[in-house]
């Protein structure tokens, strides 16, 4: 029997936070459906303020769950660019996703000073702000842009998802990550971003919204199906060079 895919989920596990334990659920209905051996572990931010290379390079994919703040910014923005910078699957979702805006602009945009309003509301460049109007525990439409990999993996131009957050990325800075790389696929009915994807990267996805809200034993969420095939396709490859 081959080893399992090793997933680790990045995000300073909390049993009584609903979407902590409605990740646990996603995987295991994802790793039923795929019939994959999967294999989670939860490692606190605080894990990976030093020697996060190392303490990473055994998994296959990496989930940034929802929690902000984070017990360590610093943690959570290191696994983020290990993933980026090396082609390791991720997924960020909420929380994730904003401190996946916040990684990219920190260090590909070179914007060092740009902050999260929830744990740093005086600094001087605010990527993350405060929504208009909170969307913890709403659920809303989502636009896709066509013929785009999410799009694709959907298998839809328009999707209905659940929310558990009152931050989101700040209008100003959408057109220079999406101009960057970091593209923007999906946004609501005013155009703002609300999944966030990297060119050029085998699985590098960030939704505000929460997936894991929606996924079913019956109906697996797409976006968690796909890191998880991501993770294997990712081990193919690299049993393949090594042959």
């Amino acid at each position: 029997m081959p080893d399992p895919l090793r997933l680790a989920i990045v995000g300073d596990y909390t049993p009584a936070f609903v979407p902590h334990a409605k990740t646990d659920e996603a995987i295991e209905q994802a790793r039923r459906a795929l019939a994959f051996a999967v294999h989670a572990d939860w490692i606190p931010t605080t894990d990976l303020v030093s020697g996060h290379a190392a303490r990473l390079c055994n998994y296959d994919a990496v989930w940034i769950a929802p929690r902000a703040p984070y017990d360590s910014m610093t943690g959570a923005l290191n696994a983020i660019r290990h993933c980026r910078e090396t082609g390791v699957p991720l997924l960020g979702t909420c929380g994730g996703c904003q401190h996946v805006a916040i990684e990219f602009a920190h260090n590909v945009l070179g914007i060092v000073d740009t902050s999260h309003a929830e744990s740093d509301p005086y600094a001087s460049k605010l990527i993350i702000t405060p929504l208009s109007c909170s969307l913890k525990g709403r659920k809303m439409d989502v636009q896709l842009e066509p013929e785009s990999r999410i799009a694709e993996l959907y298998g839809a131009t328009r999707v209905a998802e659940e929310y558990y957050c009152n931050f989101g990325l700040n209008p100003d800075y959408q057109g220079r990550l999406h101009e960057a790389g970091l593209r923007i696929l999906g946004t609501d009915a005013d155009g703002e971003a609300r999944i966030l994807m990297l060119d050029e990267h085998p699985f590098f996805i960030a939704t505000l919204f929460v997936p894991q809200l929606t996924s079913t034993p019956e109906r697996p969420h797409p976006l968690i199906l796909g890191l998880i095939r991501a993770a294997h396709i990712q081990r193919q490859m690299r049993t393949l060079t090594a042959a």
